[in-house]
């Protein structure tokens, strides 16, 4: 679905009644697409989590959401990998047990499927290298800065979910048509503002030298760029150039968001971790 505000999601909860997963409004001239997306998925990742437990705590009820009543992880992806004929759309998150059934289940994707594996920062910097696919089979790999829910989404008519360990760390099966479209919608989002892996490794080498981390926490610090120049002994426009191409590098539009994606990404440590002492050589 389509609103005045951008695309819409709804998944139907255990009363029947429909809940709408609308990305936020723009608040201020600085706020861009992705900062709405990343809102969210946070959004979804909680309700999805709480239409899970509340199917959990039903001792009856609709067979939209079934419990893999304690089948590994491993034996459910390929279950529902197994009945894939067109796409296969699978979030990474950290190097556990779903990320490696995943990996290994690789080689035995059905023929002519496209599989999008979507892993968050963590998982890419944890994760050995995915097997090469049989040549029949096209797979894509996004890393995000977004947070996401694990999730699998086979064909747009099924889906495995698992929760939070907040919230028991539940892994179920999806079967009603809504809820799965909800999941297909966010994970649509997520990876449109997702970058190749390829790409993302580069990126993050060429943001990982000493001037660039410097450069980096200056901008998610709000420093102007004159200040920022003279703490770092640079001309300042040497130091706008710098900051021109972190913008494009992080495809974001001001130098407070480079700042934040950067922290996101893990290329500079976020701001409640950072004590004044290391902020910089030098201060206002």
């Amino acid at each position: 679905m389509t609103g005045a505000d951008g695309p819409t999601g709804a998944a139907v909860g255990g009363d029947g009644a429909e809940t709408v997963v609308r990305p936020p409004a723009q608040s201020t001239a600085d706020d861009d697409h992705g900062a709405s997306v990343e809102e969210a998925l946070l959004k979804a990742h909680a309700l999805i989590d709480s239409t899970v437990d509340l199917y959990h705590r039903r001792s009856a009820g609709p067979a939209a959401l079934l419990r893999t009543n304690g089948v590994p992880v491993g034996g459910s992806l390929e279950q529902l990998i197994g009945r894939a004929r067109h796409t296969v759309s699978i979030t990474l998150t950290h190097a556990d047990e779903w990320a490696e059934a995943a990996r290994n289940l690789v080689p035995r994707i059905p023929a002519q499927v496209t599989v999008r594996a979507l892993c968050t920062v963590e998982a890419a910097d944890l994760l050995p290298a995915p097997p090469t696919p049989p040549d029949d089979v096209r797979l894509e790999l996004r890393v995000t800065a977004c947070p996401v829910p694990e999730t699998l989404v086979v064909d747009g008519t099924s889906a495995l979910v698992r929760t939070t360990e907040k919230m028991g760390g539940h892994t179920a099966v999806v079967n009603d048509v809504a809820a799965v479209r909800a999941l297909e919608i966010l994970f649509a989002g997520a990876w449109s503002r997702g970058r190749g892996l390829t790409e993302h490794l580069l990126m993050r080498e060429r943001l990982s030298t000493e001037l660039a981390r410097e450069i980096l926490v200056r901008l998610s610090e709000g420093k102007t760029d004159e200040a920022a120049a003279r703490e770092l002994d640079v001309s300042l426009r040497t130091y706008r150039r710098y900051v021109a191409r972190f913008l494009r590098e992080l495809d974001v539009d001001s130098r407070f968001q480079a700042g934040v994606r950067a922290a996101e990404l893990g290329l500079i440590a976020p701001a409640s971790a950072r004590n004044g002492g290391a902020r910089g050589r030098g201060g206002d």
